[in-house]
């Protein structure tokens, strides 16, 4: 079966989720935002293999453990092309935010819709939801989905960063998320979990 554990990581309070089976201990590592420490510790506690380091988008507060944990884990860091810039310019977003200078070196491998991700006995599939970034990504698989900025309980991601467009979220969430099915579980990349029925019933932007 799979097992999630969250930890919230960085300056920005992200949601990082180490998503591991447990009976082989193959593990994949979502959105390491920082606090590289935090997160090696659970791996070796848990004595994982990291299978991939997979990014939801490229903002800085998603990627800013990337460089150690791909270090220590040896493990490929996967991101949608069409972020590739947003990496390049994590420099910049640094600066911007007030953040200690970071670069990272090109991602292993690109990402696309209908991907499979597999870890053990999981799988994760991959879908193109852009709106928060140009290639935003959500993660989907065994009764979960990891949609990083799109959705959030009672709320959407912004849509007034680089590359961001509210009607594109919109178009994500309706064609990519709600088919998904009401029991799904949602888990974003800040705040708690919800269900995808709890948002179509009650979350004001799906209206």
């Amino acid at each position: 079966s799979v097992h999630i554990n969250r930890l919230m990581v960085g300056p920005l309070g992200v949601n990082c989720y180490i998503v591991f089976c447990e009976q082989t201990k193959e593990a994949v590592i979502i959105d390491p935002g920082g606090d590289s420490e935090q997160i090696l510790s659970v791996i070796r506690d848990e004595q994982l293999t990291v299978k991939a380091i997979l990014c939801t988008h490229c903002h800085i507060d998603h990627v800013g453990a990337v460089e150690p944990l791909r270090k220590a884990t040896r493990a490929p860091f996967l991101i949608h092309q069409d972020d590739a810039l947003l990496l390049s310019s994590v420099g910049h977003q640094a600066l911007m935010f007030g953040l200690p200078p970071l670069s990272i070196s090109d991602p292993d491998g690109f990402l696309h819709q209908g991907d499979q991700i597999e870890f053990g006995q999981e799988v994760l599939t991959v879908l193109e939801t852009p709106g928060h970034s140009p290639g935003s990504i959500s993660l989907s698989g065994n009764g979960v989905v990891f949609v990083g900025d799109l959705l959030f309980a009672g709320s959407v991601g912004r849509t007034d960063l680089f590359g961001g467009s509210f009607e594109t979220l919109q178009s994500s969430i309706s064609d990519k998320i709600l088919p998904l099915g009401d029991k799904v579980i949602v888990y974003s990349g800040h705040g708690p979990e919800t269900t995808i029925g709890r948002e179509k019933r009650s979350n004001p932007f799906l209206s």
